[in-house]
């Protein structure tokens, strides 16, 4: 298969920048490793187990306070629930790709991937299957090896530096990105507004009803507009 060097170029040129405000989380997550008490190969391995920062930290985080293990998987299911929506998003992208295309791309669609390829998918279907792989590759790579120096660097970091606030930060950068139409903004606010009401909820449930009202939201904007 030949590669379009400069979609490629492009690809890693778009990536880098969305990844840097998931480096502290990384060295949280590493950090969350080494306090649960897990051995940390199996710890590390979970980053590439469950490519998703947010499922991750949630299934460590329950594992290291004595959760069942069958209690913490459906907690990171919840948590990660939004990606079926990114992948009927991005479904009609996929549908003119080869099989192994369809079966290996949903691994990498993470939040940055998501943002970065939904602004593409009016491309032919081999220049978006280049940047969507160069693209995912990059992040996939950057996450193993900051998760990893997070089991080392994380435990030293003082608590004064906050780094949880790397999270919300990551996550209003991809909003700025997505967020280009009013239906979006909708969306968006409905969304956030209601898993902030329901956050109480158990196992992160209220991230689920987050979800399904931002959707309803957006889908009675566009059809108003």
């Amino acid at each position: 298969m030949s590669w379009d060097r400069a979609v490629v170029k492009q690809a890693i040129a778009d990536a880098l920048p969305l990844y840097v405000p998931a480096i502290p989380f990384a060295l949280i997550i590493g950090l969350a490793v080494v306090d649960s008490g897990m051995n940390h190969f199996v710890g590390w391995s979970s980053a590439w187990l469950i490519f998703g920062g947010a499922a991750q930290l949630t299934v460590i985080s329950l594992l290291g306070a004595g959760t069942a293990l069958i209690a913490a998987i459906t907690a990171g299911l919840v948590v990660n629930a939004r990606h079926v929506m990114y992948s009927a998003a991005v479904a009609p992208a996929f549908q003119g790709q080869p099989r192994w295309m369809q079966w290996i791309g949903p691994y990498v669609l993470i939040d940055q991937l998501f943002a970065l390829s939904s602004l593409r998918l009016d491309n032919d279907p081999k220049t978006f299957r280049t940047y969507y792989l160069a693209a995912g590759a990059t992040f996939w790579t950057l996450w193993q090896t900051s998760v990893a120096a997070g089991l080392f660097i994380g435990p030293v970091i003082p608590d004064s530096w906050s780094l949880e606030f790397a999270v919300p930060i990551l996550f209003i950068g991809l909003i700025v990105i997505g967020v280009d139409r009013f239906p979006k903004l909708v969306a968006a606010l409905a969304g956030a507004g209601v898993t902030y009401l329901f956050a109480g909820l158990p196992n992160r449930a209220g991230l689920l009803v987050g979800a399904a009202v931002g959707v309803l939201a957006g889908t009675i904007a566009e059809r108003l507009r």
